[in-house]
């Protein structure tokens, strides 16, 4: 009777998803990812392998192999979680451990910020003002491994991070620089991160109870996704710590300790300030549960600033950074930014410049008016998303996270996480979570593992590997569903 009733379920929902060759597949993929890694990932300067040569081809080639499988691994993951016998909690956490672990002893990948987090980091410890110059302040070999792009630039972080990036740097000894320094400072950095992921994971299920939501959807979209393994996990984006913290600070606000949840939500903003917005969420939840107050909007809001005020002052003082973060928000914002806004900007700026020169004064306000613009649409998204959400906080400010991220000056791939996680926890319907799909897949191929704008050597290699990837899977597709008795 249990056989006939699998085949049934077989036959409605197609042949069950086999959680061991989803496994695998990603496991081949995330292998494949950091074995190109090695010879085309963003690399120390003096490990850089010559544009065009045939190593440097042939890591491309894998890299993008490896990503395209893992890509697919992931989708096919995704249609066990919505099965008849979805996988459990335990399994998905174990398969995020095997599809990470290869990613984990790779070098960075798809972007060199590791390395400014690293030298931000020295510079904390040598007593410089990261918030009045860049890394070239530092001096030394190590500010070659930073991007030129941000060599003069002062860091936008927050002092939570940049102790953490201090005691790393510290450790590393940079005083006395090697390549084993750098890979410490790498892996140490990694590790930053990888707490981020873990307490990512740990949340997702408990913020999805609350909610509402199927844990096992949430861990998938949230924690499994293409993005978390390539930018958090190979990147050691500092953007784990930030949304682990944000998302520890609303499982604690859900189960009525509100105190600390203002404390971790504040701790999240003193990594990356986007994160603050999780303070309406934890006062909208801390008002519910405040009867006794005559307006318990305005008195969870005064009691949440008062604590948010508290932490940060006290967070400064033990970090000894001062508060000129509040200076450099706009540091990550820049004239080659790939943004919505930057790119309209860059568009009518041209438009304007061809027009003649009798609007270059026009031409020139055109990025700033865009950028303005963006800004404005943003706040009213954040607006609207709280007010059509308000009974459901964590959907509203994964809502209003990922309207920053799409509609701020700059944007980043791992950027669409920070309300993608939050989006995943709430339970999406399904034309929000098949756009969060699309999107994450799209944005996991967008940037080269070097972190570099590709030129069309470099895209026709990657574009090999990936149909090269695709005709494997079609391959092994028709070969695991070949009928019984038949032939080659």
């Amino acid at each position: 009777m249990g056989r006939t009733a699998d085949r049934a379920v077989d036959r409605v929902f197609g042949r069950p998803v086999d959680l061991r060759h989803c496994r695998l597949l990603g496991l081949v993929g995330s292998t494949a990812l950091a074995a190109g890694g090695v010879g085309v990932g963003a690399l120390p300067v003096r490990e850089i392998l010559a544009h065009g040569s045939g190593a440097a081809s042939l890591g491309l080639a894998g890299a993008y192999f490896g990503l395209v499988v893992l890509i697919a691994a992931w989708a096919l993951l995704g249609r066990a979680v919505r099965g008849p016998r979805p996988p459990g909690r335990r399994d998905l956490l174990v398969t995020l451990a095997l599809w990470a672990a290869p990613l984990v002893v790779a070098p960075p990948l798809f972007s060199r910020d590791v390395y400014s987090y690293l030298a931000q980091g020295a510079m904390v410890d040598a007593r410089l003002d990261v918030y009045a110059y860049g890394p070239s302040r530092l001096g030394g070999p190590f500010s070659a491994e930073v991007a030129p792009l941000w060599r003069d630039t002062p860091a936008p972080y927050g002092p939570v991070f940049l102790a953490l990036a201090s005691a790393i740097a510290s450790s590393a000894d940079f005083e006395a620089f090697s390549a084993d320094r750098v890979t410490g400072g790498v892996y140490g950095m990694r590790l930053v991160a990888l707490f981020g992921v873990a307490l990512m994971a740990l949340c997702l299920p408990r913020l999805a109870r609350h909610c509402g939501t199927d844990p096992s959807v949430a861990l998938w979209l949230g924690a499994l996704n293409p993005l978390v393994l390539l930018h958090l996990v190979g990147g050691a984006h500092n953007d784990a710590i930030m949304i682990g913290l944000l998302g520890a600070g609303l499982v604690a606000a859900l189960g009525r300790r509100p105190v600390p949840a203002v404390v971790l939500v504040t701790l999240a903003a003193l990594v990356k300030v986007p994160a603050a917005l999780g303070l309406i969420a934890v006062v909208v939840l801390w008002a519910r549960d405040a009867p006794w107050a005559r307006a318990p909007r305005l008195s969870a809001a005064l009691a949440a600033l008062c604590v948010c005020a508290a932490t940060t002052a006290a967070t400064t003082v033990l970090a000894g950074t001062g508060y000129g973060w509040l200076g450099t928000l706009d540091t990550p914002v820049s004239p080659e930014n790939w943004s919505l806004t930057s790119t309209l900007g860059r568009m009518t700026t041209a438009v304007l410049r061809d027009a003649g020169s009798g609007l270059a004064g026009l031409a020139r306000r055109a990025m700033p008016a865009w950028h303005l613009l963006g800004l404005a649409a943003t706040a009213l998204a954040v607006l609207l998303a709280w007010r059509h959400h308000l009974l459901r906080p964590v959907h509203a400010l994964g809502l209003s996270l990922m309207a920053v991220a799409l509609l701020g000056p700059a944007i980043r791939p791992w950027y669409v996480l920070w309300g993608l996680f939050l989006i995943a926890a709430a339970g999406p319907g399904r034309p929000l979570r098949r756009a969060a799909t699309a999107l994450s897949t799209v944005l996991a191929l967008a940037v080269l593992p070097s972190g570099f704008a590709p030129d069309a050597e470099q895209l026709t290699f990657a574009v090999s590997g990936g149909l090269l990837a695709l005709t494997a899977l079609w391959g092994a597709h028709r070969l695991v569903h070949r009928p019984v008795g038949s032939t080659a």
